[in-house]
């Protein structure tokens, strides 16, 4: 249970800002994490390289005939420019052909050409299923983990950040896992053996090949130094986009209340022209590489002709040999150009890699004690004794709150917005752990039971109550999934949510949107209370449940949960001081303490804060 409605800044404003490295939401890059195109540089390469290799290593077997299908295919495109040279010197300079030669020549390459096309789509096709059961691991561990990780980690962290590092970054993975790896693999068995074949064929034509190699080195250099730059910028650019568009699109009905539509539209309009600037620049700049390198190759090509020719006219080489290094000096050239891209798909994935692991390596939910019990027959009589409790050790949220909720009690926590109230209930959840006292239930510290039947003790109805994407049927049995169809609809009917689900086209099979977006609020509260009614629990906490419902309904949620809290411990958190006046005790937390507490005949004769509470809340009322 997270911070929510009049609550929700409570923690925002004490707990620990995001760790380096992870953008908060609105900041560029907190919407999208990295973009295509963008490089971004891991900080330890082969650490990160070491730990994906845990996962793609458990492939070895696969992995290991796509690397022989790989020596094979890059084997057969070596051995193409060799035959080509050979067919040409069958023809001769003589006007002589040695026909046999070169039918055997060409049925050697027609049916080379037609295996390195099968090995090129097998290697690739199994290539395909290897990186994604990678992936799906990886992906798998990722939300393990999530799941595995206490709430303070969440409350310091954005949802876009966490939905980037889900998906975008391991995205970026897939992408590497899929295509770098083949390509580095035949990209350097294609300039090795290209390099090879040339020294075989001529030394001379060989050193004369060469003299583009720096040429292509020096232009990657001063393209990538710049380009890279201009990419950095371009992703910020593109994180103040999306993060002025997920803004606009989240408030589009304040937008319009307020009428401010051609001012948010001119803020597009602005980050939109910034994001072309930089785009544009950056797109030209790496436009740039590809040209410049064909020139540089057409280049290498004019230097083999020119040294080929005048080695042709002094019978020191052939046409063939010549028309073979023009085949070589290309196999030469373009891996070194591939692998120039295949570094940044490289580098982009293993940053990604590395922001998993970031979140895969974040400290655990602490593990139960080792004799933890299990909290069986819950009476519910909580206990709160000189509980201490901060989010951030220099900003103290509780200090020496101690109170006792007897069996079968009701107890009504108010005061101001970040008092601590829903603080209260999310250490007694163990959402969070206190600092200092301890928390009882039935005599023992809560650290003595194990978390899992500690939680399921409880039932919560928070004020922004969430659904899933489901029918009715599943939203309701969430809490308890082996429940009967009976056992629902008796929930539903005693949380008075049975009438309206019945006038649904499907009744209890009608498919809900995200959070419920086709019923209304007081609807998703009625099925939240359903939830908790068929989930039994001991103790109930109503966090706001009626804040935001119109009057009639109140009435019908207000009823449902007078028989939810019928024979079970209740704690309510509440602004509307009417909903809480028959509560068997209300506490009067502010500044992190308990100010006042009783029933609430003794609190208004006391005259302190609650009394001016109820009076001022009922005078705006009036007034």
């Amino acid at each position: 249970m997270s911070s929510n409605g009049a609550e929700s800044h409570e923690k925002a404003a004490n707990r620990p800002a995001s760790p380096p490295g992870m953008p908060a939401m609105g900041r560029p890059g907190g919407f999208g994490g990295a973009g295509r195109g963008v490089v971004v540089k891991p900080k330890n390469f082969k650490a990160t390289m070491r730990r994906l290799w845990g996962y793609i290593g458990k492939e070895r077997k696969l992995l290991g005939i796509i690397f022989l299908f790989v020596i094979c295919s890059s084997a057969i495109s070596v051995a193409g420019p060799y035959l080509i040279g050979v067919a040409i010197d069958a023809i001769g300079t003589d006007g002589g052909v040695d026909f046999k030669l070169l039918e055997t020549i060409l049925f050697v390459m027609i049916s080379a050409y037609i295996a390195e096309g099968g090995l090129t789509l097998l290697q690739g096709w199994l290539m395909a299923g290897l990186s994604q059961r990678v992936i799906k691991q990886l992906r798998g561990s990722l939300f393990a983990k999530l799941q595995k990780l206490p709430l303070r980690f969440f409350d310091s962290r954005s949802h876009g950040e966490l939905m980037s590092r889900m998906t975008n970054d391991i995205d970026n993975v897939s992408n590497t896992v899929s295509q770098s790896t083949v390509q580095l693999m035949s990209g350097v068995i294609g300039i090795v053996g290209s390099f090879v074949m040339m020294l075989v064929l001529s030394p001379l034509l060989t050193l004369a090949s060469l003299i583009t190699v720096p040429l292509v080195f020096i232009l990657a250099k001063t393209i990538t130094s710049r380009t890279k730059v201009l990419f950095k910028e371009q992703q910020a650019q593109l994180g103040r986009l999306n993060g002025h568009i997920e803004e606009t699109i989240t408030g589009l009905h304040v937008v319009k209340a307020f009428n401010h539509e051609e001012q948010s539209i001119a803020q597009f309009e602005e980050a939109n022209d910034k994001l072309l600037d930089v785009s544009l620049r950056a797109q030209i700049w790496s436009g740039f590489l590809m040209p410049l390198l064909s020139v540089i190759n057409n280049i290498g090509i004019a230097a083999i002709a020119i040294v080929g020719g005048v080695l042709a006219v002094h019978g020191h080489t052939t046409v063939g040999v010549i028309a073979s290094f023009v085949g070589y000096s290309r196999q030469f050239v373009r891996p070194l150009n591939e692998m120039a891209q295949i570094y940044n798909v490289l580098q982009s994935g293993v940053a990604g890699a590395e922001r998993v692991f970031e979140v895969m390596d974040e400290a655990e939910e602490e593990a139960d004690a080792p004799n933890a019990i299990e909290l069986k027959n819950t009476k519910g009589h909580v206990v709160f004794d000189n509980v201490d409790f901060a989010y951030r050790s220099d900003v103290p949220i509780l200090r020496r709150v101690s109170f006792d909720s007897p069996t079968d009690t009701s107890t009504a926590l108010v005061g101001p917005t970040g008092a601590g109230k829903t603080t209260i209930v999310n250490l007694l959840t163990r959402f969070y752990d206190v600092t200092g006292g301890r928390i009882l239930i039935d005599g023992r510290d809560i650290r003595d039971y194990t978390r899992e039947s500690l939680r399921q003790s409880f039932g919560i109805v928070l004020q922004d109550t969430y659904l899933f994407s489901g029918t009715i049927k599943d939203n309701i049995k969430y809490g308890k999934p082996d429940a009967t169809d009976r056992e629902v609809e008796d929930a539903a009917r005693m949380a008075n949510a049975h009438a309206f689900i019945q006038r649904l086209p499907k009744k209890y099979e009608t498919e809900l949107m995200e959070n419920g977006g086709n019923i209304s609020q007081g609807q998703r509260q009625l099925l939240a209370i359903a939830r908790v009614i068929l989930a039994k629990p001991s103790i109930l906490i109503l966090d706001e449940a009626t804040s935001s419902i119109d009057t009639r309904t109140e009435l019908h949620i207000q009823e449902a949960l007078l028989k939810v809290m019928q024979g079970r411990t209740s704690f309510i958190i509440a602004h509307r001081l009417n909903t809480i006046r028959d509560a068997d005790t209300i506490m009067v937390v502010d500044k992190g303490q308990l100010q006042e507490k009783g029933n609430h005949e003794a609190l208004m004769e006391r005259e302190g804060i609650y009394h001016n509470m109820f009076h001022q809340q009922f005078k705006n009322i009036s007034g």
